[in-house]
């Protein structure tokens, strides 16, 4: 059977500023834009850079401890990664709302159509994107 391959987590060296984006990543409710995430941190008194946001949402995306997906934009938007392990998430296009699908699934799935093609050491990113219930009903 071919598995999907999961990169290894590279160890998390935290600065102090990397340590405020992870903290203010985590207090997000769903995903977010480098942007929105460095104008709440300077809002709430925090003395960052935009491009510092940037570097440490790519460290944190690369040590596993945040998820990234695109919007319909192309735009990067980010969530931290409450467990260890690979995610996959349905993202509201609307409001950016997240919630967690059964990734066992996806991961089954993945597994079958590489294997199906004769395909090993698969690397996969799944995203979905609809309009949440909540903002359906606003329509």
């Amino acid at each position: 059977m071919t598995r999907t391959r999961r990169t290894p987590v590279p160890a998390w060296r935290s600065t102090p500023q990397q340590a405020l984006v992870r903290k203010s990543l985590a207090a997000s409710p769903g995903f977010v834009s480098a942007q929105v995430l460095h104008r709440r941190m300077v809002t709430e008194g925090g003395a960052v850079g935009l491009s510092t946001v940037y570097r440490a949402l790519a460290a944190l995306t690369g040590a596993g401890l945040a998820d990234i997906v695109r919007d319909d934009s192309g735009e990067r938007l980010y969530r931290h990664r409450p467990e260890a392990h690979h995610q996959h998430y349905l993202v509201c296009r609307r409001c950016g709302r997240s919630l967690a699908v059964d990734s066992e699934q996806v991961e089954a799935w993945a597994a079958r159509i590489a294997e199906e093609s004769g395909f090993s050491d698969v690397h996969h990113t799944v995203e979905l994107a609809g309009v949440c219930a909540g903002c359906t009903t606003v329509d």
